[in-house]
């Protein structure tokens, strides 16, 4: 049986998690960190923990973060040249969390460029209450345009079932689940679909989600989950980018 940690060893992780691909670890344009210094203690306590590659996703929402390709790239050099400054060895890139609304199907209508990460994979989430009318339609165009989305954090939408989430699976989204869910950090109801989910091998991604330091040792903790440990055994992508 695969065991996390060995017996009084200090809860030592032997199966760690070493690619993180949902993150907001560029400093002062979204909810994440706010500093470069508070980036590369964050984004240290990751190292720490053994991940060698951070996929950092900054939002991208038209109302609240209207961010750009040029300014999440921007500040990604700005982070590389720290962590190389202090010889921190962890890989970083950047991709988007992109909020499903009218402006981003505009965004596809128009063909415009969308940040994604390894295959093409383009995160995206939703309103946390209600479906999107346009979430199918949304689903088969950027399928159409070659785009591999990948849903983040479905366990944490209120409208969001095990069946939903198996049909927007049959539908080729890869689905995302959020190491805090793991743990009940944002509720009961949200730990218990996310261990549903992984019960029916319908998680294709974990991500940390990391905004700040206390996210960091959120992962921490719930690398010692006995649901991680389920996760681990599925044929997470996180290991083939």
């Amino acid at each position: 049986m695969l065991s996390l940690f060995s017996k009084k060893q200090s809860q030592k992780i032997e199966y760690p998690l070493t690619t993180d691909i949902h993150s907001h670890l560029l400093p002062g344009i979204d909810d994440g960190v706010k500093t470069l210094e508070e980036s590369i203690a964050v984004i240290s306590q990751l190292a720490e923990l053994g991940y060698r590659k951070l996929i950092t996703t900054p939002h991208i929402s038209s109302d609240r973060f209207p961010n750009t390709p040029d300014i999440i790239l921007s500040k990604l050099a700005e982070v590389r040249t720290a962590l190389e400054e202090r010889n921190i060895l962890v890989k970083v890139e950047a991709a988007a969390e992109y909020y499903l609304n009218e402006a981003l199907m505009e965004r596809l209508y128009q063909n415009e460029p969308l940040l994604t990460f390894g295959k093409n994979y383009l995160l995206f989430e939703t309103n946390f209450m209600v479906e999107p009318f346009a979430l199918k339609d949304f689903i088969f165009k950027a399928s159409s345009a070659g785009y591999q989305l990948v849903f983040a954090h479905p366990e944490r939408y209120a409208y969001m079932t095990v069946e939903k989430a198996a049909d927007i699976r049959d539908r080729g989204v890869l689905l995302q689940v959020n190491l805090p869910s793991l743990l009940g950090y944002y509720s009961k109801s949200i730990q218990q679909l996310a261990y549903k989910m992984i019960d029916k091998r319908l998680v294709d991604f974990l991500g940390s989600d990391c905004h700040n330091a206390n996210y960091a040792a959120l992962a921490k903790e719930a690398h010692l989950n006995k649901y991680f440990v389920k996760a681990m055994n599925l044929p997470l992508h996180n290991h083939n980018i």
